[in-house]
């Protein structure tokens, strides 16, 4: 249980400017961040005593959509607001942490894709050795972001918070004033009018503090699945859950369980995303299609790196970016292709650099682009021919 003097705690300048260093990681440069550092002491004595004083206020989100793996809206705060996020999230955090099952991976410390698959992985040749055909559930839930009940989710806090100070903290980030979160039923972010927006409803993507929010929310979800219904093989990446089971039957049960309980409890429903499939086509989860014995991308995530490659090259032979820039983005290609069969994605790639950038007839004759496997794992870099 949080007490009271939870909120004292975190408006103390100490715990404020250890969030200050949080939120700037990987920013430090940025305009916001150095405006805010320039002054920080008086910016950080003025933020503490709008929180201990009751005058802090939110202010208003930037709004911009990216595209990768999907189109979504993105709303960032101003730097000051994001250090009070990282203040309530440090505390927040480790409370809520230990409340959630071991098998729900997204956004946490020590979790993560690569660990969800591996997890997944193992759980798959298990099954794989025993007797029978096994099936998976895999549920989505609709726009989920934009749906989150905001009563329902101050309800979850309040049964564990009990300092009415961050209560209120809590309510002014769920209940934003002038921005609205949610999404009425069967609209999409980009095509839905600015005055049908919701405001009892919806987390902003982007928020440090919603990430907390989707995974305490849907934690409802994974204690009554873990056990109420009592699924031995249910793993969870934010709002994509995967159940297994020998039995088809048994999975359209608890299908319509876990869409009863979402309705009833979260308001929440899942989308036609949601399939029982025989394991052995392969389980699609965190951009694989696992099985127990093979790791590949989806298709649509192959799709997605070759036609960004082909851009990307274009890009640095035209000289619209940095060979930095170039290489930030091929590394974190690599960070995905290591971690799967990929031998043969990996040579398209090679020859697509031969031939926009150094415009080789053959990929052998001079300089490449090599991902290749290296020490258990695979890299990017330009190497001398091979003869």
């Amino acid at each position: 249980m949080i007490t009271e003097g939870a909120y004292n705690r975190i408006t103390e300048f100490e715990w404020l400017y250890n969030a200050h260093l949080e939120a700037r990681k990987q920013k430090r440069y940025r305009t916001d961040v150095l405006l805010f550092s320039d002054n920080l002491e008086a910016n950080l004595f003025q933020l503490r005593d709008e929180l201990r004083s009751g005058e802090y206020r939110i202010g208003p989100y930037r709004k911009f959509f990216v595209f990768e793996p999907t189109q979504r809206l993105i709303m960032a705060l101003q730097y000051r607001d994001r250090v009070v996020q990282w203040a309530v999230y440090s505390l927040l955090y480790p409370f809520f942490d230990r409340m959630m099952i071991e098998d729900s991976f997204a956004c946490r410390r020590g979790k993560g894709t690569h660990r969800a698959a591996d997890r997944l992985q193992y759980w798959l040749r298990q099954v794989h050795r025993k007797a029978g055909k096994w099936y998976y559930l895999k549920t989505d839930v609709s726009k989920y972001f934009y749906r989150i009940d905001h009563r329902i989710l101050l309800e979850i806090f309040e049964r564990r918070v009990k300092d009415r100070a961050l209560l209120s903290l809590l309510r002014l980030i769920i209940n934003s004033e002038d921005t609205r979160f949610g999404l009425p039923a069967g609209f999409a972010p980009w095509a839905c009018p600015e005055d049908m927006w919701l405001y009892d409803v919806g987390v902003p993507i982007g928020n440090l503090t919603s990430q907390l929010f989707a995974n305490v929310y849907l934690n409802e979800l994974d204690q009554f699945i873990k056990h109420g219904l009592k699924v031995h093989h249910y793993i969870r990446y934010m709002d994509d859950g995967i159940l297994l089971s020998d039995s088809k039957s048994q999975l359209h049960d608890w299908e319509g369980a876990i869409e009863e309980f979402l309705v009833a409890h979260l308001h929440l429903d899942l989308n036609n995303k949601t399939v029982v499939r025989p394991v052995d086509e392969g389980v699609p989860f965190v951009g694989y299609r696992l099985s127990g014995t093979h790791r590949i991308l989806r298709k649509q995530t192959s799709r997605r790196i070759i036609r960004n490659t082909k851009s990307l090259c274009r890009s640095l032979a035209e000289g619209a970016i940095t060979r930095e820039q170039f290489d930030r983005v091929i590394a974190s290609y690599n960070g995905i292709l290591q971690y799967c069969e990929s031998g043969g994605l990996r040579s398209h790639l090679n020859d697509i650099y031969c031939d926009l950038v150094l415009q080789l007839p053959h990929p052998r004759l001079q300089e490449r682009l090599l991902f290749h496997e290296q020490d258990g794992g695979i890299r990017c870099t330009l190497t001398p021919a091979l003869s």
